[in-house]
């Protein structure tokens, strides 16, 4: 069924600032750029610093630390995405991305949160995944290939949606390493396990060096969502 959407904004927040109001309930991660961010949530305050994430399903209310925050803030939402802003008070935010997610109700899931980084000339041969989600580049260059529609060049700061249905091919800049950070909805069944389908299975082998880092992989409910 469609009638969700996850999208991603970065956020960036001065020394000690806060957002201009506490976030609405949703399924949500936020990713640190740069920075340190705290984020209080049903009396629980977390400290989140670089190239680290917190999810949670609770309103929240973050703020920067000693040396401000830049954020990747994304959220899954119903409704076509009308729960909530995309760009908040209070912080120099941009909205990067907002796409529909195919989702059942009825079925279980889980929404992880990975970064994947390419060596220089690093390569994602042809391949699938199990799940819909949003990518941002954050280093780097990729050209990537996404089914049928003709390459085109990623750089940093530019989101991307791939729904896991359509064959992926991805190439790394030759010159530099390369990074992005992927929010992905999986079937909460393949928790801890990765979500990747080659097309041609004996590409399992080839096709790298990259690097998996996953910070968040939790189980969501859709009754959070409004549809």
């Amino acid at each position: 069924m469609d009638g969700y959407v996850l999208r991603v904004s970065e956020d960036r927040l001065g020394v000690g600032a806060r957002y201009g109001r506490s976030l609405p309930p949703l399924n949500r991660v936020l990713y640190v750029l740069q920075g340190e961010l705290r984020v209080s949530s049903r009396g629980v305050e977390s400290s989140v610093r670089a190239n680290r994430a917190w999810f949670g399903a609770a309103d929240c209310l973050p703020t920067a630390g000693p040396t401000g925050a830049a954020v990747l803030r994304y959220e899954l939402l119903g409704g076509g995405g009308e729960s909530g802003p995309d760009v908040m008070p209070g912080t120099a935010s941009q909205a990067l991305l907002q796409h529909p997610i195919r989702l059942e109700p009825g079925e279980e899931y889980l929404m992880r949160c990975d970064r994947v980084d390419f060596d220089p000339g690093g390569v994602a041969l042809p391949h699938r995944h199990k799940g819909g989600g949003i990518r941002c580049l954050i280093a780097g260059a990729l050209e990537l290939t996404v089914g049928d529609e003709p390459p085109r060049t990623i750089q940093p700061g530019q989101a991307w949606f791939e729904s896991g249905r359509e064959p992926v091919y991805a190439a790394a800049s030759a010159e530099i390493p390369t990074s992005f950070v992927r929010v992905s909805v999986l079937p909460r069944a393949i928790r801890g396990e990765r979500s990747i389908m080659y097309v041609d299975p004996e590409d399992a082998g080839r096709g790298r060096p990259r690097k998996y880092t996953i910070f968040v992989d939790e189980p969501i409910h859709l009754e959070a969502v409004t549809p």
